[in-house]
């Protein structure tokens, strides 16, 4: 395979993961939450859509050492076209009559209230619930990620894969759970709260959940990120401590 090939086949591996990853983030969201257990008296409680989300910030990771922040960029852009996509579509599934008898605007039927509602509607409700807070943090977390990864790359000289891997993603994470448990309460009111108890709790709960899970996979993915990255720099050429693939030509730019 011609190493122009290769390059573009190994950019399309990671793309199709980060963009298959998102969308399904969107359609799984907040279908339903996991118990994966306790660390002390915390129980450590994951909404299903979180379980692959790491994976986007090892490829966004990836990208950004061998292609570069601008190609990371884009691909968090394209990223956010895809959602929007996915969302429009959603829509126009649930205001379009259906075969079951329904069709319905924001997703209420406008036909025979006393069938049970098809699961359509249910996954819709909820991924719109959880769409503005998904959006918001996936942005933002993103371009976190990709920015504070060039900047520990510039300032370490190209050199400790392992800190800005870790630095980058932590951070962004952090930003990313929290973000989604706010907005998701507070504007669509889609998490399993109990009324009867305190509500800062249960949040905290929530986000300290999620941003464990997502830590531990951020640290566990420390060593495939580095052996990745050194077996794709060498089955792509692409040599030398902090190079990456220029996006107009097959040279070798050092950063």
């Amino acid at each position: 395979m011609h190493i122009q090939q290769r390059r573009e086949f190994a950019f399309l591996i990671l793309a199709g993961l980060f963009l298959g990853t998102m969308g399904m983030l969107n359609i799984l969201g907040v279908t339903r939450f996991l118990y994966l257990g306790s660390i002390g008296s915390i129980p450590l409680i994951v909404a299903v859509g979180a379980l692959p989300y790491p994976l986007t910030f090892l490829c966004t990771d990836l990208i950004s050492e061998i292609w570069g922040e601008s190609k990371a960029g884009q691909l968090v852009w394209i990223g956010f076209i895809v959602n929007c996509w996915i969302i429009l579509i959603l829509w126009l599934g649930g205001i379009s009559p259906g075969l079951d008898g329904f069709s319905g605007f924001q997703g209420l039927p406008l036909a025979d209230t006393t069938s049970p509602m098809p699961t359509f509607y249910e996954i819709r409700r909820l991924a719109f619930g959880s769409a503005g807070a998904s959006m918001v943090a996936y942005l933002t977390a993103q371009f976190i990620d990709v920015r504070l990864f060039h900047y520990w790359k510039n300032l370490t000289k190209g050199e400790a894969l392992w800190l800005r891997n870790n630095g980058s993603t932590l951070i962004s994470q952090l930003v990313d759970t929290t973000a989604v448990v706010l907005i998701s309460h507070f504007t669509a009111h889609i998490l399993p709260i109990d009324v009867d108890q305190p509500l800062l709790p249960q949040l905290g709960t929530y986000i300290w959940s999620g941003y464990l899970f997502k830590g531990l996979i951020a640290l566990a993915d420390t060593i495939p990120f580095i052996l990745m990255t050194g077996w794709l720099r060498c089955w792509l050429e692409v040599p030398g401590i902090g190079a990456e693939i220029p996006t107009d030509d097959l040279s070798i730019v050092e950063t």
